[in-house]
């Protein structure tokens, strides 16, 4: 292979490796002012509690659900428990472990930054297509194994009935509209300045 050709790849490969610290410190700031309860790495805990089944929410499991340390994971558990969104119990499998429950309060909070997480998606993926968004999505996840190791992400259900809580569905309905008022805003004002015309 050519030096040339290989710098510039080396290059490129180092640029990408800067800008995924800079975007991901990036996002977290906005997302943290969106959220405003909670951080988003508070919130992305509680995303991964949900998304664990109930008896495998041990600490080692949601460290390795986010891609963090037990260590990092450990201080927001202890954030999250002092605030009351989460309580700890013993684990039925193994005497040695604890399992982490997201509270009734910690629901609702959930509810409320979800609502406001919707808003946030629909402003930083603005200029995004949802053809890019898939891309993204599959090239993120390819990095991610590089080592092997798959991404064990948030596709699967939550293990938490959250449409069983009063308000759920009229939460829902709300955050969605605000997510296609903000998604598609610009061909919501060209259908409403084509009606002010036609009017």
């Amino acid at each position: 292979m050519d030096h040339s050709k290989a710098l510039r790849e080396l290059n490129i490969m180092q640029q990408t490796y800067a800008t995924l610290f800079s975007v991901t410190n990036k996002l977290q700031m906005h997302g943290d002012q969106y959220l405003g309860q909670l951080t988003s790495r508070q919130y992305m805990i509680l995303i991964a509690i949900a998304h664990l089944p109930e008896d495998e929410t041990t600490l080692t499991n949601i460290a390795t659900k986010l891609g963090t340390s037990k260590q990092s994971a450990n201080k927001l558990i202890i954030n999250l428990e002092n605030k009351g969104y989460i309580t700890t119990i013993p684990s039925k499998r193994d005497k040695r472990s604890i399992n982490v429950k997201i509270t009734e309060t910690g629901k609702l909070v959930m509810l409320e930054c979800g609502e406001k997480a919707v808003t946030l998606m629909a402003d930083i993926f603005n200029d995004f297509s949802t053809k890019e968004v898939e891309t993204l999505w599959s090239l993120l996840n390819k990095l991610y194994s590089f080592d092997g190791d798959e991404l064990n992400g948030f596709e699967e259900d939550v293990n938490y009935k959250f449409d069983e809580m009063e308000g759920y569905e009229e939460a829902q309905m709300r955050a969605l509209d605000r997510y296609i008022l903000r998604r598609y805003r610009s061909a919501h004002d060209e259908i409403m300045e084509g009606k002010t015309t036609m009017e």
